[in-house]
């Protein structure tokens, strides 16, 4: 079993049923919710004019692999109403894988860590919460046997 943080935001609808929603859906696929970070309220990064987001970060346990994950959470996405219209803009649900173990990828498709995490205080407060041995007086540092996947054979 992998350990994931995923990170979750919506800004459309109903945000915290939309989130909500998400996390039932990630259950249904195989990829189970340990711990569940507050959901916090936050202005939109970049992009057009917009609402605010809700966000969250969960800790999950899954068996799929990197690649199946992305798909997954895609799918979920899709399911709940996403619809690729505009670069940053608004969405019902968006789904970020933020770590996957201690890997390091990066593909076209796919960069983990999430690249854009560490600049992003609605992504840090949240992690922070549920996983603090993950920071140290208060900043995020990446662990330091994070590997490939050469390094881990997947």
């Amino acid at each position: 079993m992998a350990t994931v943080y995923l990170g979750l935001g919506s800004n459309l609808g109903n945000r915290q049923l939309n989130l909500q929603r998400a996390i039932r859906l990630l259950n249904e696929n195989s990829i189970i919710t340990e711990k569940i970070s507050s959901f916090v309220e936050t202005n939109p990064v970049g992009g057009p004019k917009q609402n605010k987001f809700i966000n969250a970060v969960v800790k999950a346990q899954t068996e799929h692999s990197p690649q199946k994950l992305l798909i997954l959470v895609k799918s979920i996405e899709k399911r709940i109403g996403r619809l690729p219209l505009i670069l940053n803009g608004p969405r019902v649900i968006d789904i970020d894988i933020l770590l996957y173990n201690s890997l390091k990828l990066e593909s076209p498709q796919l960069i983990i860590p999430h690249p854009r995490m560490t600049n992003r205080h609605f992504v840090l407060r949240p992690l922070e919460e549920i996983a603090p041995e993950l920071f140290k007086a208060g900043k995020f540092f990446l662990p330091k046997q994070i590997k490939s996947l050469t390094e881990l054979k997947i």
